[in-house]
């Protein structure tokens, strides 16, 4: 087919669109009508989004970084990796193992200290899993050290996974050190799931988990750990939540930022983390529960399209009570569909390019080291906790939530489209053993509006 003459359809620039905007709506400041802040912390500050954007908004932005840093795992797709409290080891072997041949490639497992800690446990827990072959990321509540000597029995060489554990910088460097046949096993972890989880917005998460890390990287080198280390046994596990674009931008945005915080440290290219994704409880309501398979797909779709390497998706019922198989299985599902229905896991950083989206992502991570910069010339995050700055800084950004809420903005099942029976329940008590590495309160914004209807 002949290309179109060139006068047909002429090329026009942002500013030919804008002045169109203005004479269509007879308003030489419509353009600034339109647009709208998202990710607010109060009502003065949050990210400013235009209502559209052209090629013309890429001009200046470095693309080259932002997307070099989506590309440092080498890896295209992501694992899914359903998550299981353990309470019962013998009871739940069985489960995990079905898990395995219906859709799941790894496992992420809570283990309450008397199960991470006692071989007998562990064993019958793990019975007809080859650690070898599956990558298996262990919560721990306990120590890393005892758990990986009553671990390496079982796997004496090469465990894929990874440690999700409030450890000691001694305990890291041990377990790095006795995890060194395994590069594949990730020894230092990092979350963002208490800021989440307090309400924190895409800014503060990205900036308090860096400054997070950055206390940690600098007692691990201090330590005697080396910098290539640092990087390949690195794993962030993040919260990802419901604001669908923001989301995407805020793991992309995530990579450029460890990438510019490892270029502190020395000028050389190094592997980046790995990223697991968990979709989130803060968004998720106990009254018309099955809204949060919605959620919970359209936080999956965004953290896959970010880029995350590892997959957790919550069971809709999650925060009512324990788990079910049909929750269990409708969930892993999910996962599934995006690969084989949506073929996401065929392309390297499908974002890239995107208008919106690079532009976005530009925006978190400048303002995110900003505020990162804040908290390193108060000493660093620790100090920044104790004297309450990350305290009151996500409560300015949860009260900011919930007034949006107020102030009209929907959430589906629980202030529109909701629907009240016998079913209805209260949300459930998070799971007991597994204590967090913060005092920062776990909320769910849904919480102040479940009430029952009068």
């Amino acid at each position: 087919m002949e290309p179109l003459p060139s006068h047909v359809f002429p090329a026009t620039s942002k500013a030919d669109w804008l002045a169109q905007v203005r004479k269509e709506l007879k308003d030489e400041f419509a353009d600034e009508s339109l647009r709208w802040t998202i990710d607010p912390v109060a009502p003065d500050n949050g990210l400013t989004v235009d209502a559209y954007y052209t090629a013309d908004d890429l001009t200046g932005l470095p693309l080259a970084t932002i997307q070099e840093a989506q590309h440092q795992t080498n890896r295209v797709g992501w694992l899914n990796a359903p998550e299981y409290h353990i309470t019962d080891p013998a009871g739940q072997s069985a489960t995990l193992r079905d898990a395995l041949t219906r859709g799941a490639d790894a496992l992420l497992l809570s283990l309450p200290e008397d199960v991470s800690q006692t071989d007998g446990n562990l064993a019958r827990l793990l019975h007809g899993i080859k650690l070898s072959d599956t990558p298996v990321y262990f919560r721990l509540s306990g120590s890393p050290v005892p758990f990986l000597n009553s671990l390496r029995p079982m796997a004496p060489y090469q465990l894929k996974g990874g440690l999700l554990a409030t450890a000691s910088v001694e305990e890291i460097v041990e377990a790095t050190r006795l995890t060194a046949d395994s590069p594949q096993f990730r020894t230092i972890s990092l979350g963002s799931h208490d800021f989440h989880n307090a309400g924190a917005s895409a800014v503060q998460e990205l900036a308090f988990t860096l400054a997070r890390l950055a206390d940690q990287y600098r007692a691990l080198l201090a330590a005697g750990l080396p910098l290539d280390q640092l990087a390949a046994r690195t794993l962030l596990s993040v919260s990802v939540g419901t604001s669908y674009f923001v989301e995407i931008a805020k793991l992309r945005a995530l990579r450029v930022l460890w990438l510019r915080q490892m270029a502190t440290y020395a000028d050389t290219g190094f592997p980046g983390p790995l990223l697991l994704a968990q979709t989130s409880t803060f968004y998720d309501a106990a009254v018309t529960p099955y809204t949060n398979l919605l959620r919970a797909t359209t936080e999956a779709m965004a953290a896959v399209i970010g880029g995350c390497n590892v997959l957790t998706v919550h069971p809709y019922d999650t925060v009512l009570k324990a788990p079910g198989e049909f929750s269990e299985r409708i969930a892993r599902n999910v996962s599934i569909l995006l690969k084989e229905e949506s073929y996401l896991d065929r392309v390297a950083d499908p974002a890239a390019g995107s208008y919106y989206i690079e532009t976005l992502t530009h925006q978190l991570a400048g303002q995110a080291w900003s505020l990162f910069g804040q908290v390193q010339a108060m000493g660093g995050f620790q100090t920044a906790m104790e004297t309450g700055f990350v305290q009151a800084q996500i409560d300015r950004a949860y009260q900011a939530k919930v007034e949006a809420v107020r102030g009209g903005k929907v959430l589906v099942g629980v202030t529109k489209f909701r629907f009240d029976d016998d079913t209805t329940a209260e949300a459930a008590a998070p799971p007991a053993g597994l204590p967090r590495s913060t005092g920062l309160p776990d909320r769910r914004l849904a919480a102040e509006f479940e009430q029952p209807y009068q």
